[in-house]
C-alpha cells in the first residue's frame, strides 16, 4: 500500500515538473486544449496539463525583416529595382496565431505587393525625392491589411534605388545643364547690379565734374603701383585750352618786353 502512494507522488511529481513552462518578458504562449483555444499564458512561469495541452510561443519584440529587391515600374514606365525595411510588432498574440499560418511570411508578403503597387503610381522623380512619403503610405497600407493578424507596423523606409545605368545618365546630364543654367543667371544678376552701380556713379559725377578728376588721379596711382615701364595719362581739354592760353599770353609777353 505504501509502495503504491509512493508511486502514485512520484507519478505525480514527473506530471508536475512535465508541465512547468517559463515565458520570458517579451514572449507570450498562446494554449490549446485538445485543439481548442484556452488563452494565453505568460511572462513567467505557468502549467499545462501534460498530454492535453500545447502552445504556441510568440515574440512580442519588434521585428526587423529586409524586403528583398524587387523590380518594378514605375508611372511613367521607368524600370526600377527597390528593396524596403519594414519594423513590425505582433500586439494580439492569439490573431497572429489563429488567422494567419505564417505571420511573418505573410507580413512580408503584403510588402511586396504594396511595394508594387505603390512604385506603380508614381513617377521616377517622385520615388528618388519623396522615399519618406511614400514609405509612410506605404506603411498604412501593409498595416491595415495586417491588423487582422493582429501585427501593427510601425515604420518602413526604403533603402535602395537603383535606376538602369541609361536613366542615369541622362539624369547626370540634366542636373549639369541645371548647375549651368544656374551659373548664367547668377552671372547676368552680377552683371545686371554692376551696370546699375556703374549708372549710379554716373550720375553722381555728372553732379559733380570733380569726382572725375579724383577718379582719373586715383587710376594713375592704381596704374604707377604697377610699375609699369609707360604711363599715358589723359588730361581734359579744359586743361589742354587753358595751358594753350597761358602760353600765348606768355609769348606776347615776351615780345612786348623785346620790344
Amino acid at each position: 500500500m505504501i509502495d503504491l502512494f509512493i508511486l502514485a507522488i512520484v507519478i505525480a511529481l514527473i506530471i508536475i515538473f512535465m508541465g512547468l513552462r517559463i515565458a520570458n518578458q517579451y514572449q507570450r504562449a498562446v494554449v490549446f486544449r485538445l485543439g481548442k483555444l484556452k488563452g494565453l499564458r505568460g511572462p513567467g512561469l505557468y502549467w499545462l496539463i501534460p498530454f492535453l495541452e500545447w502552445q504556441k510561443t510568440v515574440d512580442m519584440r519588434t521585428i526587423t525583416a529586409s524586403v528583398d529587391q524587387q523590380e518594378t515600374i514605375t508611372k511613367d514606365n521607368v524600370p526600377v529595382k527597390v528593396s524596403v525595411v519594414i519594423w513590425y510588432a505582433v500586439t494580439d498574440p492569439i490573431k497572429s496565431v489563429i488567422e494567419v499560418k505564417d505571420v511573418d511570411r505573410a507580413v512580408i508578403q503584403v510588402a511586396l505587393t504594396s511595394l508594387r503597387n505603390i512604385i506603380g503610381r508614381h513617377t521616377l522623380d517622385d520615388v528618388l525625392k519623396e522615399q519618406e512619403r511614400l514609405g509612410t503610405a506605404m506603411r498604412q497600407v501593409i498595416d491595415m491589411a495586417t491588423e487582422p493578424w493582429g501585427v501593427k507596423v510601425t515604420r518602413v523606409e526604403m533603402r535602395n534605388v537603383e535606376i538602369p545605368e541609361s536613366m542615369q545618365r541622362a539624369m547626370a546630364q540634366e542636373a549639369e545643364a541645371l548647375r549651368e543654367k544656374r551659373a548664367r543667371i547668377i552671372k547676368a544678376e552680377a552683371e545686371l547690379e554692376a551696370s546699375l552701380k556703374l549708372k549710379e556713379a554716373a550720375g553722381v559725377i555728372m553732379e559733380n565734374p570733380a569726382g572725375l578728376e579724383l577718379r582719373r588721379m586715383q587710376m594713375i596711382t592704381e596704374v604707377g603701383a604697377e610699375q609699369n615701364t609707360t604711363t599715358i595719362i589723359m588730361m581734359p581739354s579744359e586743361f589742354v585750352s587753358m595751358a594753350g592760353g597761358i602760353a600765348e599770353w606768355a609769348g606776347k609777353a615776351n615780345k612786348k618786353i623785346n620790344d
